[in-house]
C-alpha cells in the first residue's frame, strides 16, 4: 500500500455553491467553531476483506487513499480520487464522461464497486466516474495486478473499491459548502452516530454546474466560440443511508442504500478533425439505485463467514438534437434512447484460520445483469447474462518476515436472453501468486504473478454502435497474465515510498475489424472481434517526504508502454505514455497552510476523425491553495485549478476546462 501522505490540518473538499449558499453555511459554522472535529473510520466491512482476521490482510498491496488524503487533494469525484494513485490515469470521452484507466486497462477491465458491492452498468460496464462524488466516503482502494480473486469475475487489470463512511461517536458529522467558475454550486451533508449495538450513517450532496470556462488559448470552431463551454450543464444528487447491527466485536450486519439523480449536457466535438460526428445530445435522467446487505458472523473461534447481496437499478435515457440551437429532437432508430438495466447478486465467503499460519479463504459470487432498451421506431430489446464465480485463496506464513498468496478461481458466463440471438455459456480460469518478504520495519519487497480475465459486455457482443456494427455474439474472455515487482515502505526518516516495475501479456483483445456487410449502409461494417495480442509495460514511482515541522512534498510517477503486437499500425489509445503529479505543503502556522500541485504528462494518443489517430500535446497544470483553520471544527479553502489557465485535452475536440477559482467551507462536530 502507498500511503499518500497526510495533510498538515483536517482538509475539505473542492470548488461549488453561490455566494447566498455560503453566507448562512458560514455563519451556523462560526457558531460552532468551539466544537471538536473528529474523522470518522472505514467501513471495514466493506472491504474485500474478512473483518476479524487475526493477522495483517493478505491484500496490503492494495494502494488506499483516505477521506483525509482525498480532500487535501480536492479530489471530489471518484475519478479524481482514483487517479492520485500512481498507475491511474484519466481521460473524458465523447459522451462527457469521466474514465481512468489502471496500468492501461479501462474500466470495463477494472470493476468498479461500493463496499465490495459491484457498480457495474449492466450494458456496456463504463459507470461514469465524474457522477459518484466522494463526500461520503473513508477510503478509495486500488488493487492492481494481482488484485484479490476475492473481488470475482472480470478484474482483467484490478479493481477499484469505494469504502464509506462508519461512525466512532454517539453523534457527529460534517457540513460542505463550495462555489467555483461556471456557476458551479454544491453542499454536502454527513452525520451518523454510534451506540453500543448499532449504528447509522446519512449522506446527502446537492451540485449543479451551468457550464465551465474555456482557456483563454482556445480558439473554437463552429459549433464551439471561445469563452464558456456549450452544453456542459449537470446536476447531480445524491443520498446514501446505511444502518447497522453490531451485538458483539467481531458480527456485524449493515444495510445500505444509494439514490442518484442527475441530468447533464453533452458538449459538442469542438476539434478540427475531418470526420469527427457531431453529438448534440443531452440526458434529462441518469439515475442509480443501490440496496444492499452485508453480514459477518464467526463461526466458532477459526471461521468466519461474510456474505453480501444487492440489487441495482441504473435509468438513463439521451435526446438528440439536429444542431446546437437544441430546439429540433431527432427521432430514429437510436433516438431518444431509453435503458432500464439491472443487476442483482449475492456472495458468501468463508475465511478459516484452523491451519497454522494461514489464512484461506473460499467464496461464491453469482449476479444477473440485465438490460432493457426501448425506442418508439424499434421494437423493445432485452438481454440477461448470469455471471458466477468460484474462488479459493490462501495466505500463508513461511516464516516470521516472509509470506505466500496463492489463488484460484473458476468464473462463467450464461447468455440466459439476447433478443434475436442465440444464447450460450463462456468460462475463464484464473490464478494468482504473490511472495512478499519484509527487509526492514515496515518495508517490504514484493513479487506476484496473475492470470486473469474478463467477460465480454452486453454492448461488446450485441450493440450495433449507432448503425455503423454489427454484433458478435460469440466474443471470447479477453486474458492477461500480470506480473509485477516492487519495494514499499520507508527508505529514510520522515519518507515513504513505492516503486514497482510491471507488465502484462494481454491475449483475445477485442478490437474493431472491418468485414464485408451491407447492414451499414455500405459494403462493410465494422465488428469487434478476439483478434489483439498486446503488452502493457512500465514503472511506477511514489514518494512522500516531511521536511522539518512545517514543509511536505511527494510525487506521483507513472511510465507506461503499451504494443499492440497483433498490428503495430493500430495504436492502444487513450492513456498517457508519462504521467507526473506533484505537490508541495507549507503549513505557515497552526492556522494557515498554502499547498501547490502540478500535474503532467505527455505521449497520449487519440482517435481522430476519419483521419486516424494522433499524439495530443503534452501539458503541466499548475493548482494553488490557501486554507484558514479557523479552529478545530471549522476550515475555509480559496484556489485555483488550471492557475496558468493551460489549454489542454485528454481527448481530441473535448477540452478540459481552463482557470477555475473556488471557495470551500466545513463544518465538522
Amino acid at each position: 500500500m502507498i500511503p499518500i501522505a497526510p495533510p498538515h490540518h483536517p482538509p475539505l473538499l473542492r470548488p461549488g455553491a453561490r455566494r447566498r449558499w455560503l453566507a448562512v453555511p458560514l455563519g451556523c459554522l462560526l457558531l460552532g467553531a468551539g466544537v471538536s472535529a473528529q474523522a470518522q473510520e472505514a467501513f471495514q466491512l466493506g472491504t474485500v476483506l474478512v473483518q476479524g482476521s487475526q493477522r495483517p490482510a493478505a491484500q496490503d498491496t492494495e494502494d488506499v487513499t483516505t477521506m483525509q488524503q482525498i480532500e487535501q487533494f480536492d479530489a471530489s469525484t471518484v475519478g479524481t480520487a482514483a487517479a492520485l494513485v500512481p498507475g491511474v490515469s484519466m481521460t473524458r470521452n465523447s459522451r462527457n464522461e469521466d474514465m481512468i484507466y489502471l496500468r492501461g486497462f479501462d474500466q470495463r477491465q477494472v470493476p468498479l464497486f461500493v463496499d465490495g458491492v459491484p457498480l457495474y452498468v449492466p450494458y456496456d460496464g463504463y459507470p461514469d466516474l465524474g457522477r459518484f462524488w466522494t463526500t461520503d466516503l473513508a477510503e478509495v482502494r486500488v488493487a492492481k495486478g494481482a488484485a484479490s480473486l476475492l473481488y470475482g469475475p472480470n478484474a482483467l487489470g484490478g479493481a477499484i473499491n469505494l469504502v464509506t463512511r462508519k461512525p466512532v461517536r454517539a453523534f457527529e458529522g460534517d457540513v460542505r459548502v463550495g462555489m467555483a467558475s461556471g456557476g458551479d454550486r454544491r453542499g454536502a451533508v454527513n452525520v451518523g452516530g454510534r451506540q453500543q449495538m448499532w449504528y447509522w450513517q446519512l449522506g446527502a450532496s446537492y451540485i449543479e454546474a451551468d457550464t465551465f470556462p474555456l482557456s483563454r488559448d482556445f480558439q473554437g470552431n463552429a459549433v464551439q466560440q471561445p469563452g464558456n463551454r456549450d452544453n456542459a450543464y449537470r446536476t447531480d444528487k445524491k443520498l446514501s443511508l446505511k444502518v447497522a447491527l453490531t451485538p458483539n466485536a467481531v458480527d456485524e450486519y449493515a444495510i445500505g442504500y444509494m439514490a442518484q439523480r442527475g441530468d447533464k449536457g453533452n458538449p459538442p466535438y469542438a476539434g478540427v478533425a475531418p470526420g469527427s460526428p457531431n453529438r448534440f445530445w443531452r440526458w434529462p435522467y441518469w439515475n442509480v439505485d443501490s440496496l444492499y446487505f452485508v453480514g459477518n458472523t464467526r463461526l466458532g473461534d477459526k471461521h468466519i463467514l461474510k456474505y453480501r447481496l444487492h440489487d441495482d437499478r441504473y435509468k438513463n435515457s439521451i435526446l438528440a438534437y439536429t444542431n446546437g440551437s437544441y430546439a429540433t429532437e431527432l427521432l430514429n432508430t437510436s433516438f431518444p434512447s431509453q435503458y432500464d438495466d439491472s443487476t442483482s447478486g449475492a456472495s458468501v465467503e468463508l475465511a478459516s484460520y484452523a491451519l497454522p499460519n494461514q489464512e484461506l479463504r473460499i467464496a461464491y459470487h453469482y449476479k444477473v445483469d440485465r438490460h432493457e432498451e426501448s425506442n418508439p421506431l424499434t421494437a423493445d430489446k432485452s438481454f440477461k447474462d448470469v455471471t458466477t464465480s468460484l474462488a479459493v485463496e490462501d495466505s500463508i506464513d513461511l516464516a516470521s518476515d516472509w509470506r505466500l498468496r496463492l489463488g484460484l478461481s473458476h468464473d462463467n458466463r450464461d447468455a440466459r436472453h439476447a433478443d434475436a440471438y442465440a444464447t450460450g455459456r463462456t468460462s475463464a480460469n484464473n490464478w494468482l501468486a504473490e511472495l512478499s518478504h519484509t527487509v526492514a520495519p515496515g518495508s517490504q519487497v514484493y513479487a506476484s504473478l496473475a492470470r486473469k480475465s474478463r467477460f465480454p459486455t452486453i454492448k461488446d457482443r450485441y450493440s450495433f454502435r449507432l448503425g455503423t456494427a454489427i454484433p458478435n455474439p460469440d466474443l471470447r474472455p479477453e486474458t492477461s497474465l500480470n506480473v509485477e515487482l516492487g519495494l514499499r515502505g520507508a527508505p529514510w526518516t520522515g519518507a515513504n515510498g513505492h516503486a514497482a516495475l510491471f507488465y502484462a501479456r494481454i491475449r483475445d483483445l477485442m478490437q474493431n475489424q472491418v468485414v464485408p456487410s451491407t447492414l451499414c449502409g455500405t459494403t462493410v461494417c465494422n465488428q469487434l472481434q478476439n483478434i489483439g495480442d498486446a503488452r502493457h509495460a512500465g514503472l511506477e514511482l511514489s514518494l512522500d517526504q516531511t521536511l522539518g515541522r512545517a514543509w511536505r512534498t511527494g510525487l506521483r510517477y507513472t511510465y507506461l508502454v503499451r504494443t499492440n503486437l497483433s498490428n503495430g499500425a493500430i495504436p492502444l489509445i487513450d492513456t498517457p505514455r508519462n504521467r507526473l503529479f506533484a505537490y508541495v505543503d507549507w503549513a505557515a502556522s497552526e492556522a494557515v497552510s498554502l499547498q501547490a500541485t502540478i500535474e503532467a504528462e505527455n505521449g497520449r494518443r487519440v482517435t481522430y476523425g476519419s483521419a486516424g489517430y494522433t499524439r495530443l500535446a503534452g501539458y503541466g497544470v499548475i493548482g494553488l491553495k490557501a486554507t484558514w483553520r479557523v479552529d478545530k471544527a471549522v476550515r475555509i479553502d480559496v484556489g485555483a485549478s488550471n492557475l496558468t489557465d493551460r489549454n489542454y485535452a485528454l481527448a481530441d475536440g473535448y477540452p478540459m476546462p481552463g482557470r477555475i477559482l473556488y471557495a470551500n467551507a466545513k463544518y465538522s462536530f
